[in-house]
This record gives structure tokens, C-alpha cells and sequence, in this order.
């Protein structure tokens, strides 16, 4: 095969989740030439399948991981600054009365959490006692005292689209759909085979980046004389959605016997998420669902917890996936580390110095960090590259003045009337200020069900990569929860007749 301009670039990068997604938006900010190819669709495993927070981990102060709790809560608050319509405050309660650990180990976590970071916007740790607030709505036994503390949820699948979308319009090339069939040091760049609806073609590209997540062992595995040295380990986290336990916009943080901790969450207004848990993985990397085990044991804390009792048929959805941590040989998977471990590797002697940079771990409250940590580790590679950017740059649509939604969305509600308000709070909060992309003049086209219009599917086709039933209504949004039935026909058959499905 011929190359052709196209298929020289600066950066080949490996994987469509939030790591692969957040590398490609900082390197085309640099001036970088950038091509992103992900197997499936952007954010469909693990970076879709998190506890959907943005937080600095305060369960991890327990296993001294003071560095990566102190940087991710320094970008708690400056995402909650770049993308203010999918992010945004979340207070917890985390009850006294069932826990394993002394309220003074508790209280002092908490105020190092309240201080490690340099916090501004987010309130600082409360104590509330239960049975006489409206916190403790819902609990049962309803007694004791709480600490109540802050975080930031997060839309997560959405976090991933928008780096991708920042990414190709500051010029780089996303890819989805298409695998990594094969790669070779040649000199001192790669060339790399390249697979999208059975057509392959050759790419050359100076350095390359592994952001596969639970494929990173495999895309390795394609690389012909890459380094194996170093491990993964993969953890499976699972979720579950019940209608709601309780009312209230707060969620919880509940502490079991094991010491390990699952959090029930306000979810699409009408339910509860419920999770996450930790249980090893050993077969080779696939979409994951939830186990017997994990289900019984999210249940079984939530039964403990709320006087709502809640079975295996009050489940309306699950979800799993897996988390390619790096193995630091921890006997226990709560407390393997959450931190990410940059690889650089530049070849054995006389391959030529072409790099690939293999990216473990990591969390999606530290993906902007860890972007600029593996632009730095390749800058030798790139000397005319621009600096780091992204700190104070917000996402599409997140260009919200003074990061205020609640004066934006009612700017928005006077500005289209004539719109149901809860389409269009719902509208806002996905797109943000490119909303008008989406409404246009008001006319949304036919509805396709639950407040799904064509014009919505139209702009996530193509805009955000969207091609299927899957990545529009579970990815994209959460409509796949609401919307009635035959809405899933409906939109196939209108994919289908754009030419899409």
C-alpha cells in the first residue's frame, strides 16, 4: 500500500477511553499531528462503567496514597471548572453507626481531605446527627451521627466525547471502530497496521501510545520487540440501579465489615446506584457484567443500611468493568493502587529510538493530569511542541460563564419557550453551551420516544461518533432508563435509514 500524507503523524494513540481520549485532545493542543483508534466505541468499557465521581479517593488515604488523594483533589475542582454542565458538587453522608473504623480515624482522613488539596469552592466537612436530620431520611437504624463531606459527580462516557470532540477540532483524527492489527519500529518512528470494516491500511507515526485500559497487555503483544516487563492486574467493579432508597440530592457513603466502602447515589432522578465492588479478574480482557457474588454482596449493604428493603428484582440495570490497574503484587484488590505508572519505552539497543509510552492505571478525576505527565515523558521526542494547556481551557460547551449552570440553563429556558423544561435541563446538561447546535430554531424533528428527537441523533452521529442503539442511549445519555418501549426499534430504524446502522 502507498502512504499518503494522511497516514504520517506525530502521535498514534491506542485506545478511546478517558486516558486515549484526554492524551489526544493535550498532544493536538501542542501542535502535535495526532491519530486515535479505538476498537469499539469511544468510553464503551471501563471509562463508562466508573462510580461516576469526580474525587480525590478518600478510601485511599487509608493505604497512604497521600500523592495521587492530594492531585486528584486539585483537579476536582478545576474540572468542575471545565465542564460545569456534566460536573458538578455532590454532598455524602457517611454514617457512624455501622462503621469498622473509629469516628476520630474518620474525622481525621477527613480533614486532611479537606485540606490536602487547596479547596475553594466545595464546602468543608460537617458533622450532622441522624435522627434529627433529613440526611438521615431513609436509614435504618436512623441514629448516630454523620460526617458529610464534598465531591463532584460526573457524566462519565460524556467526559470522554468531549475530550474527543476538543481533540478533532483542534486537528486530530479520531477513529473508532477501528483495531490496532500490528506495530514495528522502523528507524526512528512506527509503522502501524490499521483495521476498520475489514480494510486495513499502514500508518507511520513518530511515537506511539498505549492508552488500551484492560488491553494494554495486548496491544503490547502486537508490538513487535516491545518491553514486558512491567504487569497489569485487572479488577472488575460492578454497579447496580434500584429505584430510589431515599429522598434527597446527598448521597452516602456506606462502610462495611471488610472495611471496604460502596456508595449509593441520586441517579437520573428516579433511582439509586449502588456500588462499586472489587473483585479480581483473570480471564483476558472482555466487556464484563456483574457477577452472582457482587450483586448479593451490593444488596446485602444496602439492606444494612436502608429501611427499604431491596431484592435481586428491584434491579433495573447493572454494569461492569474492568479496571487495568498496575501490579504492585498487593494480595488485596481493594488496595492495589489506583495511581497510574507512565512506561517509556524507546526500543533495545540499535532498534532506533521510536517511543511508546504504555499508560497503567489511572482514575478519571487525574485523566488531564496524567495526559500532561505523558506529554511531558514524550517532549524529547517533539522539541518544536507547544507547553502544557489544558489546565484553564473548559471542554465543548463547558464555556459557562463564571461555571454558573443554574443561570445558564435559565438564560437557555427564556431563550426556547416554547421547549418542555425538562428536555431542555436535560439538553443543557449534555451539551452545555453547544446546545444550540442541537435545538437549532426550535424544531427538534420527530420524536423517536421519551424525549429522543431526530435532530439529538443527528448531532450525536455526527458530531460524537455515534452509530448504535448502544452508544445513544446508554453511552451518549442515560435515555435507555426512560424512554418507553419500541424507542431502541425506532432509533435503529432511523440510523439505519441515515445509512448509519
Amino acid at each position: 500500500m502507498t502512504d499518503h500524507a494522511m497516514d504520517r503523524i506525530d502521535l498514534l494513540i491506542v485506545g478511546g477511553g478517558i486516558n486515549g481520549a484526554g492524551i489526544a485532545r493535550d498532544a493536538a493542543g501542542r501542535g502535535l499531528s495526532v491519530l486515535l483508534v479505538e476498537q469499539d466505541d469511544l468510553a464503551s468499557h471501563t471509562s463508562s462503567a466508573s462510580t461516576k465521581l469526580i474525587h480525590g479517593g478518600l478510601r485511599y488515604l487509608e493505604f497512604g496514597e497521600f500523592r495521587l488523594v492530594r492531585e486528584a483533589l486539585i483537579e476536582r475542582e478545576r474540572l468542575l471548572n471545565m465542564a460545569p454542565h456534566i460536573i458538578w458538587p455532590l454532598s455524602f453522608v457517611l454514617p457512624q453507626t455501622q462503621s469498622p473504623r473509629p469516628a476520630w480515624m474518620v474525622r481525621l482522613g477527613l480533614f486532611l481531605y479537606d485540606h490536602l488539596g487547596g479547596r475553594e469552592k466545595l464546602p468543608g466537612t460537617r458533622t450532622v446527627a441522624l435522627e434529627r436530620s433529613p440526611l438521615g431520611d431513609g436509614l435504618s437504624p436512623r441514629k448516630g451521627k454523620a460526617f458529610v463531606y464534598s465531591d463532584c459527580w460526573v457524566e462519565d462516557s460524556r467526559l470522554v466525547v468531549l475530550n474527543a470532540m476538543d481533540a478533532a477540532e483542534r486537528g486530530a483524527t479520531i477513529a473508532t471502530r477501528t483495531t490496532l492489527v500490528d506495530a514495528k519500529r522502523e528507524g526512528d518512528g512506527w509503522v502501524a497496521t490499521i483495521e476498520a470494516a475489514g480494510q486495513t491500511r499502514t500508518v507511520r507515526a513518530r511515537a506511539l501510545v498505549n492508552a488500551a485500559g484492560p488491553w494494554v497487555a495486548d496491544v503490547i503483544g502486537r508490538t513487535h520487540g516491545a518491553r514486558r516487563d512491567r504487569g497489569v492486574r485487572l479488577v472488575k467493579g460492578s454497579h447496580i440501579i434500584v429505584p430510589k432508597l431515599y429522598d434527597g440530592d446527598h448521597a452516602f457513603m456506606l462502610q462495611n465489615d471488610d472495611r471496604r466502602i460502596v456508595f449509593a447515589i441520586p441517579y437520573e432522578g428516579r433511582f439509586t446506584l449502588v456500588g462499586t465492588t472489587d473483585e479480581p479478574w483473570t480471564d483476558a480482557p472482555a466487556k464484563a457484567s456483574i457477577s452472582a457474588a457482587e450483586t448479593t454482596y451490593l444488596l446485602d449493604t444496602v439492606n444494612r443500611y436502608f429501611a427499604r428493603k431491596t431484592g435481586q428484582a428491584d434491579i433495573v440495570w447493572s454494569y461492569a468493568g474492568i479496571r487495568p490497574l498496575y501490579d504492585d503484587h498487593s494480595a488485596n484488590a481493594s488496595a492495589v493502587t489506583r495511581d497510574y505508572v507512565l512506561d517509556l519505552d524507546t526500543g533495545a539497543e540499535g532498534e532506533g529510538r521510536a517511543p511508546m509510552l504504555n499508560i497503567f492505571g489511572g482514575k478519571i478525576t487525574t485523566y488531564r493530569k496524567l495526559a500532561e505527565h505523558a506529554m511531558r515523558e514524550l517532549a524529547r521526542f517533539f522539541p518544536a511542541a507547544g507547553g502544557a494547556w489544558t489546565a484553564g481551557a473548559a471542554l465543548p460547551g463547558g464555556d459557562i460563564a463564571d461555571a454558573d449552570f443554574d443561570a445558564f440553563l435559565r438564560e437557555l429556558t427564556a431563550r426556547y419557550s416554547a421547549l418542555p423544561p425538562v428536555l431542555l435541563r436535560r439538553l443543557a446538561r449534555a451539551y452545555g453551551t453547544r446546545v444550540d447546535a442541537v435545538v437549532g430554531q426550535g424544531d427538534l424533528g420527530p420524536d423517536l420516544g421519551g424525549g429522543l428527537h431526530t435532530a439529538e441523533v443527528d448531532y450525536l452521529v455526527k458530531t460524537e461518533w455515534a452509530r448504535t442503539v448502544e452508544d445513544i442511549l446508554y453511552r451518549r445519555s442515560k435515555l435507555g432508563l426512560h424512554v418507553p418501549s419500541g424507542t431502541p426499534e425506532r432509533l435503529a430504524a432511523y440510523l439505519a435509514e441515515q445509512g448509519i446502522a
